[in-house]
């Protein structure tokens, strides 16, 4: 895992996962499995909408362990089979995500650019958005490891 802020409003994670680009991007695309893992430890997720195409929206419900609910609402910039997910977050905090997949030995690695609106925004909630996306990434690699092959 590398995290690393380029600027004061971006946050930088990145993962090496043992599985084909294919099989990282089907865990993105399919909500069925993307259910099982987007969101930080002890977090569930109620799917109202996932139009997985540009201009699509995702919008869910996250339930947390606190028994609060949090609204989400995404849309879709770009997509690229196998490659690239661009997305923006469109209800506060706003922030644009990128997810970049690239062929690499063992696997995929993973990159997650976040671009937050405002870096006061960011610093505020940092300590949170870096563990979060640990957590993220081991729930990916649990999913991962229970897919079958493709």
């Amino acid at each position: 895992m590398i995290l690393d802020a380029m600027s004061a409003a971006e946050v930088h994670s990145s993962r090496l996962f043992e599985a084909s680009r294919s099989e990282v991007f089907r865990a993105h695309a399919d909500p069925a499995l993307l259910t099982q893992w987007w969101g930080p430890n002890g977090f569930t997720s109620t799917f109202h909408e996932f139009d997985f195409r540009p201009d699509g929206h995702w919008r869910f419900t996250f339930h947390g362990p606190d028994g609060k609910d949090y609204e989400n609402e995404w849309r879709f910039r770009d997509l690229v089979e196998n490659e690239l997910i661009d997305f923006d977050h469109t209800v506060l905090p706003l922030f644009r995500m990128v997810i970049s997949l690239e062929e690499a030995e063992g696997g995929t690695l993973v990159r997650w650019q976040m671009t937050f609106e405002k870096a006061e925004v960011l610093k505020a909630i940092r300590h949170i958005i870096e563990p979060a996306n640990e957590e993220n990434f081991d729930r990916l690699a649990a999913v991962l490891r229970s897919m079958p092959e493709s």
